[in-house]
């Protein structure tokens, strides 16, 4: 076991060490240029999308299955805010730096643009199964849009892998982590009752899943960004060193002062992007899954509130974690993943502070795990058409066993099984999303040319795009 762990890394060092990053940051880039910069022309539109909480689905009256565009944004985001921006962030800044942080920044600000583009698509190509929910994502406009049989079966296969399998341990191996640091019980006290918990959701379908994240993820993201705030604040003439600290360390290889050792440029931007993509799935496609369940009027519509689900998670969640560690000064301390979360919290608020990051992770980690297990569910009804709900039945016991076994994996492990199979799905959906921006652009254009004219309810009505 540990020798297949240090050949994961070491494929893991080789791939994301530049070939990744780039491949990411210049997916993000050509999206950002070919729509003139959507994040910023379209600023008013993506924050418009916290004052829709109270909008209805756009589906005629009667159809109870349908999903607002809100309800799928929280499970979006609640899939995306997880153990990346928590977990994630803490093992970047220990591996990579601070300097991490600042190539975080750069894979959201890029990757609002990617995300656009798959959700979009994602809306484009999604339709409605026999359970009157409806299913989309990366295979979905592989196969419609590309017309390809290869790519969305290899997409597919990946998926349940990686988001279905690996990415849904280390949510749990997070819960349970921090659970042990505040409370002397076995790791898998905790495991058990995530994975439990994880059930009932998770056999409720798509509808129980947003219904759960519409409630939970912006109680728990206010919650979280407040406490932060509070350790910002208390901390605050600090913070010009921090900031000076993040952006020496992103381009420099110097040893900081205060016992920090010194990082590579390399160890920097690897560790910043993947993380990066860790904490707003921006390139992996993975996303697209949740919002395509949504019924909206119009595809960009859906797009913007994807643009807004990577900066809330990665820019807002990822940097309020990222100062509590580097303002109070435990990035030194033997600490890892959660508990040097915990530790930074602590350090600020005293004792309550682990159980403050209990109670966010918990939160956090439980909608991730339930959207990650959508997401597999998603590429397994893609995969068979017949005895579906049989073959659906079967993954997600599959899952919810792997899940509970998560609860007591090494961290390093998880993280090289999730970073080895994420490549390969980025390796598969960049290329594609990059020869679909053609219909990306048709649908932002539409959109823009019904604003314009001062449309009362703009409408997508092109259907054979």
């Amino acid at each position: 076991m540990e020798q297949l762990n240090a050949g994961l890394g070491k494929i893991d060092n080789i791939l994301w060490g530049w070939v990744m990053a780039f491949l990411l940051l210049a997916t993000g880039i050509a999206f950002t240029i070919r729509l003139r910069f959507p994040q910023i022309r379209h600023i008013k539109e993506v924050f418009g999308t916290l004052q829709v909480r109270k909008q209805q689905p756009e589906e005629k009256e009667g159809d109870k299955k349908a999903i607002s565009g809100f309800a799928a944004l929280c499970a979006a985001v609640g899939g995306q805010v997880g153990t990346g921006s928590l977990v994630g962030v803490a093992s970047a800044l220990a591996a990579g730096g601070p300097g991490a942080l600042f190539w975080m920044w750069v894979t959201a600000l890029v990757g609002m643009a990617t995300s656009f583009a798959e959700v979009v698509l994602g809306q484009l190509y999604h339709e409605k199964g026999a359970d009157g929910n409806y299913y989309g994502g990366a295979h979905y406009y592989m196969r419609k849009g590309l017309h390809s049989r290869v790519r969305p079966v290899a997409y597919a296969v990946t998926t349940i892998f990686t988001i279905g399998f690996a990415m849904t341990m280390i949510q749990n191996n997070s819960i349970s982590a921090a659970v042990v640091n505040v409370v002397d019980v076995p790791l898998m006290v905790p495991g058990v009752i995530v994975t439990v918990l994880a059930a009932v959701i998770a056999f409720g379908g798509a509808k129980a899943i947003t219904d759960t994240a519409s409630k939970i993820v912006p109680f728990m993201a206010v919650g979280y960004v407040g406490i932060t705030l509070f350790i910002v604040i208390s901390h605050i003439t600090l913070m010009p060193a921090m900031i000076k600290t993040v952006f020496t360390y992103a381009f420099s290889s110097q040893a900081a002062a205060g016992g920090i050792a010194g990082y590579t440029i390399q160890q920097a931007f690897r560790q910043g992007i993947a993380r990066g993509l860790f904490s707003n799935d921006a390139g992996n496609g993975c996303h697209s899954s949740m919002h395509a369940t949504a019924k909206v009027s119009h595809p960009a519509k859906q797009g913007f509130a994807a643009m807004l689900g990577t900066f809330l998670t990665t820019i807002v969640i990822c940097s309020c974690t990222g100062f509590a560690i580097l303002l109070t000064g435990v990035l030194s301390t033997d600490a890892e993943g959660i508990n040097l979360v915990q530790e930074a919290f602590a350090a600020a608020t005293g004792p309550v502070g682990r159980w403050v990051v209990l109670c966010a992770m918990a939160l956090f980690g439980f909608t991730t795990l339930v959207a990650n297990i959508f997401y597999g569910e998603v590429s397994v009804r893609y995969l068979f058409k017949h005895n579906t709900e049989g073959k659906v039945i079967v993954y997600k016991i599959a899952a919810l066993i792997l899940i509970l076994l998560g609860a007591v994996m090494p961290l390093d492990s998880l993280w090289n099984l999730v970073d080895f199979f994420t490549a390969f799905l980025i390796m598969i959906n960049a290329p594609s999303i990059l020869q679909l921006s053609g219909k990306v652009k048709t649908v932002l254009l539409d959109y823009e040319k019904q604003k314009a004219a001062n449309t009362d309810k703009i409408v997508w009505k092109e259907t054979d795009i």
